[in-house]
């Protein structure tokens, strides 16, 4: 792992780990009747649970943590079956432990209850490196960690068959691991200033509310 830091100082930049974090939570072990058949030559991948979605058996639940380096691409991932404030703390330690200890650690996250209990605010005051930063309710495509969570569904979870929740959870790692022998950072397409003048053009063209409240 790399430091990374958005800010305009290259000084504190070498000081800081930047990380945008998140969790997966729910995912499902489904032993598909009808699994994907793979690309060949001359063939495209065929998908033929499409036409019958819910013809599967379900084998149980688990969740993801992950932790995206936002200047590499590289991620910290950690499998719970529950997402409770033990099993982020837990987190939070394996974030710790692989971080090197010179660096301060910002976190990019949502304002889960789970964030916020006092045993994770008892853990962040004997852990002073470690800097959250909260993303405002219902901007979740703000934290790219997203943007890794949806390659993780569109290349193995939708295209795998699981017969039980140990064998997911191997599968993720294995494709964790695939991913981060060769990370690729995301790289926003449009500036912050193009992004809210795209978001106030569409505001001032959609009709505005009944209740006149102005939002």
């Amino acid at each position: 792992m790399t430091a990374a830091c958005s800010g305009s100082s290259s000084n504190s930049c070498q000081n800081h780990f930047s990380n945008d974090v998140d969790k997966k939570s729910q995912i499902q072990a489904l032993q598909r009747s009808q699994p994907v058949l793979p690309m060949m030559p001359g063939t495209c991948e065929r998908a033929p649970m499409t036409t019958c979605p819910h013809d599967y058996v379900r084998s149980g639940v688990t969740s993801l943590f992950a932790a995206l380096d936002t200047a590499t691409g590289q991620v910290i991932t950690s499998i719970h079956r529950r997402h409770r404030a033990v099993e982020f703390k837990k987190f939070l330690v394996k974030i710790d432990r692989e971080v090197p200890g010179h660096l301060d650690v910002h976190l990019v996250l949502d304002n889960y209850a789970t964030h916020t209990t006092p045993e994770i605010k008892r853990w962040l005051v004997r852990h002073p490196r470690f800097h959250l930063h909260f993303i405002p309710t219902g901007s979740s495509w703000l934290n790219l960690v997203e943007r890794w969570f949806a390659e993780l569904t569109t290349k193995l979870l939708r295209r795998s068959s699981h017969r039980s929740v140990q064998a997911l959870e191997k599968d993720i790692r294995g494709w964790a691991a695939a991913w981060n022998e060769e990370p690729r950072p995301y790289v926003w397409t449009k500036t912050a200033d193009e992004i809210l003048n795209s978001l106030a053009t569409y505001c001032e063209r959609i009709p505005k509310r009944t209740n006149k409240s102005g939002h």
